[in-house]
C-alpha cells in the first residue's frame, strides 16, 4: 500500500524497515536547499535523468522534465524495486491504484522492471509538490508526470530493492 506525506511522516511510518534508511537520508538532502544533492538535482538538464548509487543496492534517478497531460501518461508498477518519489521543484499529479484492479497492457519487462497497465479512471490522486514523498510498492499501480498544463518538474526517484 502506498505511503504519501511529508518526509518526517513517511519516514516515521517506515522507520521499522531498514531497506529505506539510505533512501530517506538521501531524500533529506534532496529537500535541503543548502545541500549538494539539491543543487545537483537543480542542475539536471530538462529531458534527462542522472543515476546515483546509494547504499544497500538502492539508487536515485535525478530527473528534470516537462509534465504532460494525463492522457499521455500510463499506469505502471515494478517487481524488483519500491519507488520513493520526491518532487524537488514544480508540481505534478500522481495517481495510485492496487494492481489487482488493473489489466496488464505490456507484460513484465525484467530489464526495465516495468509492467504497463491499461488506463483506469478509478485511482486515488496525489498532488505531488516540493517536500512531499510518495512511496509506491509492487502492489501499487501508479502514474507520475501528469498535469493540466506543462510544468518543469525537478524530481528524484529512489529505487529501493524489494528483497
Amino acid at each position: 500500500m502506498a505511503v504519501f506525506g511529508s518526509l518526517s511522516a513517511v519516514r516515521g511510518q517506515l522507520a521499522h524497515d531498514p531497506r529505506f534508511a539510505a533512501a530517506f537520508d538521501y531524500v533529506a538532502q534532496a529537500l535541503d536547499a543548502a545541500a549538494a544533492v539539491r543543487r545537483r538535482i537543480g542542475g539536471v538538464a530538462p529531458g534527462t535523468t542522472d543515476r546515483h548509487e546509494l547504499a544497500g543496492g538502492a539508487f536515485a534517478l535525478e530527473q528534470a522534465y516537462l509534465s504532460k497531460p494525463r492522457a499521455e501518461a500510463f499506469l505502471e508498477s515494478h517487481r524488483k524495486f519500491i519507488d520513493v518519489q520526491v518532487v524537488v521543484a514544480g508540481e505534478e499529479i500522481q495517481e495510485v491504484v492496487d494492481i489487482a484492479r488493473l489489466t496488464v497492457d505490456a507484460p513484465y519487462n525484467p530489464e526495465r522492471d516495468l509492467i504497463k497497465y491499461l488506463d483506469c479512471k478509478d485511482t486515488s490522486r496525489l498532488s505531488a509538490r516540493e517536500g512531499l514523498v510518495a512511496v509506491f510498492f509492487p502492489v501499487d499501480g501508479h502514474i507520475s508526470r501528469a498535469s493540466a498544463a506543462p510544468v518543469l518538474v525537478r524530481k528524484t526517484v529512489v529505487k529501493v530493492p524489494v528483497g
